[in-house]
């Protein structure tokens, strides 16, 4: 993975965008640092999935999130 510090270019303008208010990108997105077309398909999928038109509401999205991470032992 290529630190915020370290990235450049392309990579360093989407790390921009994805800084959290943390000060940092998560890991999450990070993976994806060598492939810069792979870190853009990850996010705009996560964009369309959690902020996209839907009868859920984010909450509701962010709960169900929640739920199936639980499930798969995921410590994200």
């Amino acid at each position: 993975m290529i630190d915020e510090e370290d990235a450049q270019g392309k990579l360093a303008e989407l790390y921009k965008k994805l800084t959290e208010p943390w000060g940092g990108v998560d890991n999450i997105m990070k993976i994806h640092s060598l492939n810069v077309p792979s870190l853009l398909g990850h996010f705009e999928l996560y964009k369309t999935v959690m902020r996209g038109r839907s009868p859920l509401s984010r909450v509701q999205r962010e709960m169900i999130a929640v739920v199936v991470s639980a499930i798969n032992h995921c410590k994200y």
